[in-house]
């Protein structure tokens, strides 16, 4: 691993750590189109913690309709809310990016799905008093297929380590 590399990773568990601090009950939506390659990469995430993190956490596979869990979400209560998804943001192909969700629109980052996530966020900061933020994931290829790139793949086996290392602590 690079040395740029390894510190961007070190940097993202910091900050996942750091924001995940003290929650008691988290929720994790993945978002992501499962026909648009690795547009995919928020929704694999949320699988591959199955069985991997505490019963605090709840996960949900949100797919590309991120709106129809609201309810859920409110219902459950949480302190915290993790939205995983692919956003463009001009980096490196696999680079996550933690910001908030006034973040996501001073970046601009482009989501790939008709519902802008500044809407989603906003609709929970208002019927909530979770803690919210955004895991977002530079794709490399979201056009019609199924799987991930070499690289989104790496980047979400790593995410997902990341996690639930953090959450089992």
């Amino acid at each position: 691993m690079n040395d740029s590399k390894e510190c961007a990773d070190n940097e993202i568990k910091d900050k996942l750590q750091s924001w995940s601090s003290g929650y008691h009950r988290l929720i994790i939506t993945g978002i992501g189109n499962p026909i648009r390659k690795d547009d995919l990469i928020g929704v694999l995430i949320v699988r591959g913690l199955k069985d991997r993190v505490p019963s605090s956490v709840c996960l949900i596979e949100c797919e590309t309709v991120p709106e129809s869990f609201l309810e859920s979400i409110i219902e459950l209560n949480p302190s915290h809310i993790l939205i995983i998804d692919a956003a463009l943001l001009n980096l490196e192909h696999g680079t996550s990016k933690l910001v908030s969700p006034e973040e996501l629109q001073e970046r601009q980052a482009i989501s790939t799905h008709a519902l802008p996530l500044q809407i989603f966020c906003q609709y929970l900061e208002q019927t909530t008093e979770a803690k919210i933020a955004l895991l977002l994931i530079q794709p490399k290829d979201t056009s019609f297929g199924e799987g991930l790139t070499p690289e989104l793949k790496n980047t979400a086996d790593h995410l997902v380590k990341v996690l639930s290392t953090i959450l089992e602590a």
